[in-house]
């Protein structure tokens, strides 16, 4: 009997726009026959986060693109001017004057910390709406984030479950820096994981089949060590790397942390999966 494959899906972020197009993907894959909720393990980053504790709750993924594509109730999302290029502006210096890695993700750490934000409790308030169960699935997961002070990364999982609950693991992975307030736990504070990888492919090493959700570039140059493996696993033939499409980056538009993209990524992000059926069936089916 062979050997049964094992299978990553990789969930990168994205903001609002990023949660709602890779939940429309997912579920435009289910539509086409492919199951990738039955994937051996679930990396997720900053709005891949979100996802990942999302479908992994138990709620069909059906439920989850209709609270996207037909919500029927207002959105408990805060709305946010995002700025991308006065943010890349003041984030470019520290880019610039530091090397990929730790000392880089320390230095976008503080900057963090001394932006003004709303209020950590309400911006928790938030993240405990997103996710339909705060309880850490019985399956393998990882969820990143980087340790604001240090910049050293921090991958929470379900063996984390009785001194981090699910909702501050994912507040801390989508603490976006400059945007939202680093996210408190056991004493250390957390921001965006996305500062070390948009997707941290390199975390779904030793799988077989990796299929990859990633709505957003990376914000700068990778650390060497991860930027390799990352490379490698991008270039095999059994790793199928999904990006928005035309119509999906219209989609998100010019402020994917805006609630108001959610409707149209979603359903932009099932309109595409119809493309992608065929490239991710042939790495994907048993």
């Amino acid at each position: 009997m062979a050997k049964a494959r094992k299978r990553a899906l990789v969930l990168g972020g994205g903001g609002v726009a990023g949660i709602a197009w890779e939940t429309g993907v997912l579920f435009g894959l289910a539509e086409g026959g492919i199951d990738p909720l039955a994937a051996d393990l679930l990396v997720g980053t900053s709005a891949g986060a979100a996802v990942a504790a999302q479908i992994s709750s138990g709620v069909q993924l059906a439920e989850l693109y209709d609270k996207h594509a037909f919500p029927q109730e207002e959105s408990s999302e805060l709305t946010v001017d995002f700025d991308a290029e006065k943010m890349m502006a003041e984030l470019v210096p520290l880019l610039t004057r530091r090397e990929p890695g730790q000392e880089m993700r320390a230095a976008i750490g503080s900057y963090a910390l001394a932006a003004a934000t709303v209020p950590e409790r309400r911006r928790r308030e938030v993240i405990e709406a997103r996710l339909p169960s705060h309880e850490w699935p019985d399956r393998p997961l990882r969820i990143v984030a980087v340790d604001a002070a240090t910049g050293e990364e921090r991958v929470f999982s379900p063996a984390d479950a009785e001194t981090v609950p699910l909702v501050d693991a994912v507040a801390a992975s989508c603490a976006v820096p400059g945007i939202w307030p680093p996210v408190t736990i056991d004493g250390r504070r957390y921001v965006d994981g996305g500062i070390r990888s948009s997707t941290n492919l390199d975390l779904a090493d030793g799988n077989d089949v990796v299929l990859v959700l990633a709505p957003v570039a990376d914000l700068g140059p990778l650390e060497p060590a991860v930027a390799k493996v990352a490379s490698r696993l991008e270039k095999r033939k059994s790793t199928v790397v999904v990006r928005p499409d035309e119509a999906s980056l219209a989609a998100m538009g010019s402020n994917p942390l805006d609630p108001a993209t959610a409707r149209p990524s979603a359903q932009a992000g099932r309109a595409q999966a119809a493309a992608l059926l065929d490239d991710v069936r042939a790495i994907w089916s048993d």
